[in-house]
């Protein structure tokens, strides 16, 4: 796997090169940061963030979600730390935004994100990590310390002889009123690393 393009990125939180890369699972290309302070060479371990693209969180400030304020919040960090953000284009945990849209509105008659899903046809998580892989492999990252409450991000490079994590650096941002019952699903369907 190779890039499509890359570029130079400066941000509000400090300079990045921007990369392009076609995914394994989406039209859609993966957009891959990387930190201006990110050393190839270092042996230590790289600062890894794997976010799924959600344009009302992301772009938009949603508070119905902590997307948004896990993306700001690992962007400093990594710009910091000189490591790597991977953003895969699978709005709505893979449904799409406009599916996505329609799921708001089943969780505002009481479903929680994931029943809202399988409600409307599909997987409650239909997501993918592969191309996140890929593009490690790609930057030749070997040892990662993985930003995420997620344990299913973890459990991802299980299998994967050539990268390993040495360390999950938890990420509980952005919990608002508006977000409690949303994070709480995520607790409490897929055993997010989430305290109460």
């Amino acid at each position: 796997m190779k890039p499509l393009v890359e570029s130079r990125l400066p941000t509000k939180f400090g300079g990045f090169r921007i990369l392009a890369f076609e995914s394994i699972v989406s039209e859609m290309p993966t957009l891959v940061l990387v930190s201006d302070n990110f050393d190839p060479n270092s042996a230590s371990p790289v600062e890894v963030r794997v976010h799924s693209e959600c344009m009302t969180g992301d772009v938009f400030s949603s508070s119905r979600c902590d997307c948004g304020a896990q993306l700001d919040t690992s962007l400093f960090k990594l710009q910091k730390e000189g490591g790597v953000l991977i953003y895969l284009r699978q709005e709505g945990r893979g449904i799409g935004l406009v599916e996505k849209l329609k799921a708001y509105n089943l969780q505002d008659k009481g479903l929680d994100t994931y029943e809202a899903n399988v409600e409307l046809g599909h997987k409650d998580d239909a997501r993918s990590f592969e191309t996140a892989v890929e593009v490690l492999r790609y930057l030749e990252v070997k040892k990662i310390k993985i930003l995420t409450n997620n344990p299913e991000k973890v459990g991802v490079f299980d299998s994967i002889k050539d990268i390993d994590v040495v360390e999950r650096v938890p990420l509980q941002v952005g919990v608002v009123p508006e977000n409690e019952e949303y994070i709480e699903a995520k607790r409490l369907v897929k055993g997010h690393f989430i305290s109460k």
